[in-house]
Formats: C-alpha cells, sequence, structure tokens
C-alpha cells in the first residue's frame, strides 16, 4: 500500500538539509530503485522553485510500504528525522487514484 509521510522541518533547517542530504537522498533512490517510490521532494519556504536562503518548511514523500507501521519505521530512521530537521512526522495511508 501507498503511504504519504508528511514531514515539518525545524526552523532555520537548511544548513542542517545540506549537510545531511546524500545520506536522505540515497534512502530515496533506495526506495526508487525498488519500484516503491511515487514521488518526493520539499517544500519551498518562499513561493519559488528554487528558494535560496530561504530554505525549506519540510516534505512530502510517498512510497509503498508493507503496513502503516512499516512506513513510520523507515520515516523514523531517515537522516534528517536523526539530525533533527525535521521535528515532526506524520504518515498515513494514501489511496492513488488519478493518474
Amino acid at each position: 500500500m501507498w503511504y504519504c509521510i508528511f514531514a515539518t522541518d525545524c526552523n532555520d533547517s537548511l544548513s542542517l538539509r545540506q549537510k545531511h542530504r546524500l545520506k536522505h537522498l540515497k534512502r530515496l533512490e533506495e526506495l526508487q530503485s525498488q519500484g516503491r517510490l511515487l514521488l518526493a521532494g520539499p517544500f519551498p519556504a518562499i513561493d519559488s522553485t528554487g528558494p535560496g536562503p530561504n530554505g525549506f518548511t519540510g516534505s512530502l514523500i510517498i512510497a509503498e510500504f508493507n503496513c502503516l507501521f512499516d512506513a513510520k519505521e523507515w520515516a523514523n530512521q531517515d537522516p534528517f528525522m536523526l539530525n533533527g530537521i525535521y521535528e515532526d512526522i506524520n504518515v498515513k495511508p494514501f489511496k492513488k487514484i488519478l493518474p
């Protein structure tokens, strides 16, 4: 089943994001190589695809897991969570309808 992982960043997270980005992306690329990643990306802090020093306010990941428990465990082991970038993660089942 698909699960939506909605994460909220701590204040002034940009430098921490940059420091831990490669480890974070590696986990997402593993999901993608397994065919389990629907989409992933950050929320810019301003109305721009390149927010520069304004940074980001969180992330959205939609990925496939066996159950809600597995999705939560995966999310809680993300380098952004472990290193204090994410201050909160909300994981919910997601039913893809379109496209």
